[in-house]
């Protein structure tokens, strides 16, 4: 039975559905939540690097650059921050007991250490539907916790990755067929 449940949300689309799944299913196993936002340089949303705009060996940024960043890289934090409040708030009105954390670092490695130390019975994970190019490139934090979490893993897919999944079954049966 799954009481203790780590649901990790990105800025992504897909964060509403994974967040409402998460919510139904606690609310159904009478489950606690831990929601998490990991802040990351390459997530949706986030500032980025800061880098100089001509080559140097050191990346070092002027002062008004590097104070630009910063305040961008606040926001960053201060609305996740203000996401996870709004969905805790959401949970503890259906009735589900929810906390909520936001940590910076690599997302695969932070739900996985999260899981473990938090003693989470079940990860819910949302999925991008990367593959081929883009999953080598960008990596997919829904395959590295499924291969690496503590516990069972729900994976969340967007709409687009099931209609993308039917629309090649839908090819295959074609093929198939003649």
């Amino acid at each position: 039975m799954f009481r203790r449940i780590l649901v990790a949300l990105d800025d992504s689309p897909l964060r509403a559905t994974v967040f409402e799944k998460a919510l139904a299913m606690a609310a159904a196993l009478d489950a606690q939540l831990m929601l998490l936002h990991v802040l990351s340089a390459y997530g949706v949303g986030s500032p980025g690097i800061p880098l100089r705009a001509y080559p140097a060996y050191y990346p070092i940024l002027d002062d008004a650059s590097w104070q630009l960043y910063q305040e961008r890289w606040h926001t960053f934090e201060t609305a996740g921050i203000e996401r996870l409040q709004r969905d805790s708030e959401t949970a503890t009105n259906a009735g589900v007991r929810a906390e909520f954390i936001q940590s910076g670092g690599e997302p695969s490695l932070v739900i996985c250490d999260l899981a473990r130390t938090w003693e989470a019975d079940l990860i819910i994970v949302g999925s991008h539907g990367r593959s081929g190019l883009s999953e080598l490139l960008m990596g997919s934090v829904s395959n590295y916790v499924m291969h690496h979490a503590p516990c069972s893993v729900l994976v969340v897919h967007s709409s687009k990755t099931k209609s993308a999944h039917s629309t090649k079954s839908a090819m295959a049966d074609t093929t198939a067929l003649r």
